[in-house]
């Protein structure tokens, strides 16, 4: 474990700095088209080509950092965007540091919202800790990352040491990041420790003595106060790339689980073979460039396929078994396709749930309800109004109807199934 930064530390000049450019090699370039793919911005590029080459010269490996706050307990597709860069980084032998901001998730990142984010306690953020680097693990190399929690150099810090480090950076280039310009303007409410943030997040870097920090675009003004904070403490400044944001289901909103438009990457296969099989014609080319390890050049066929007449339903499965297998078996993926397929024409999934229900004979509403098919008797008899309710295979197009006794197959929509037994 690398020795922490204490505050203050006198600013002293930066060293390891080659005084002439490096020549880049092939595998450097090879390495720079690498790192380069389905990115948004890497920042500043010259130096990061610098970086690489350095380290092939002494064979001392980059530091990668990528920070993730345990706001929740599961991650999704969406945040395997910067995991798969992370793993590719890994593969050219770098070193990666997956940090758990276990401190910062205290103050609640702001960035992209417009109020105030509620902090979380150090129950909930234990808990959803516990499951992040694990999930992690089924995109990194676990064995070669290094994990680290940002509360073993925020904690220490203390009051003396967070006023000193607020002192390194102005209240003016704080507002310059545009979350907080907009609500400022608009005298929506900044809490004071909102403000504190990119300072913390900053700090990690200098504690970690990060090369390169990865984010999404919604994180490039953290990530640049961090390059600014090493600068203040005698450090060569990380690099910053930032990956794209990943759309959800619906194709418009970033995936998120409060959003109800994600998949997420420990969900059974036949799910997510289904839900990524749901996704437009359109947006496939999306998941394809930021979720597929296929090369540039065989996704392009793809396209050019589809563009001279093949079916985009065939090309999508391709990319639906990819991911099932990435994160099940080979075996889940071709299961779940059968599944898919079966589906398609009209058949009943294998895996679905067994529901024993009392109270026949039951009006229609209740029983979707009972049986979780539907969160409530309005959206139950919605989804009868729309057709979109099956018993047996037959369509109840009947809010009235009442159910009587025994056992049946249940299907609303495309994908929920309960087989019900009701006495």
């Amino acid at each position: 474990m690398d020795a922490q930064p204490q505050l203050p530390i006198k600013p002293q000049a930066q060293s390891g700095v080659s005084p002439q450019p490096l020549p880049l090699s092939d595998a450097v370039q090879e390495a720079l088209a690498i790192t380069k793919r389905g990115i948004d911005e890497l920042l500043i590029e010259a130096e990061f080509a610098q970086k690489l080459a350095r380290s092939e010269q002494t064979g001392k490996p980059l530091r990668i950092k990528l920070g993730l706050d345990p706001t929740a307990p599961d991650l999704h597709l969406g945040h395997t965007v910067v995991l798969n860069k992370m793993r590719q980084l890994q593969d050219l032998g770098h070193t990666v540091i997956f940090l758990i901001g276990d401190f910062t998730s205290m103050i609640g990142d702001p960035s992209g919202r417009n109020i105030t984010r509620p902090p979380l306690t150090r129950e909930q953020i234990e808990e959803n800790a516990k499951t992040y680097f694990a999930q992690a693990s089924l995109v990194l190399d676990a064995a070669k990352t290094e994990i680290r929690y940002n509360s073993e150099w925020s904690d220490p810090l203390g009051a003396r040491g967070m006023i000193e480090l607020s002192a390194k950076y102005t209240v003016a280039r704080i507002l310059e990041r545009e979350d907080f310009t907009k609500r400022f303007k608009a005298g929506t409410p900044i809490s004071v420790h909102e403000l504190l943030y990119p300072l913390m997040q900053g700090y990690d870097s200098v504690a970690l003595r990060s090369d390169l920090e990865l984010g999404g675009t919604d994180q490039k003004f953290n990530l640049l106060v961090g390059r600014e904070l090493q600068k203040d403490y005698g450090q060569e400044p990380q690099c910053i790339l930032t990956m794209p944001l990943l759309e959800g289901l619906d194709g418009v909103e970033k995936m998120s689980k409060s959003k109800g438009n994600y998949i997420g990457i420990t969900e059974p296969g036949n799910t997510m073979f289904a839900k990524i099989m749901s996704i437009s014609d359109v947006m496939m080319w999306r998941y394809y460039e930021l979720l597929s390890f296929r090369s540039l050049a065989e996704i392009a066929q793809f396209r050019q396929d589809v563009a001279g007449g093949r079916n985009p339903r065939d090309v999508k499965v391709l990319l639906a078994q990819e991911i099932v297998e990435r994160f099940h078996s080979r075996q889940a993926a071709e299961d779940a396709l059968a599944d898919f397929n079966n589906r398609a024409r009209g058949g009943i999934p294998d895996d679905i749930p067994e529901v024993e229900l009392a109270g026949a004979p039951l009006g229609i509403g209740q029983l979707l309800k009972q049986a979780n098919l539907c969160p409530s008797t309005s959206e139950a008899l919605r989804m009868v109004e729309q057709g979109g309710v099956r018993i047996d295979g037959a369509v109840v197009s009947d809010k009235g109807l009442k159910v009587d006794a025994g056992t049946f197959v249940v299907q609303v929509g495309k994908r929920k199934f309960a087989r019900v037994t009701l006495n």
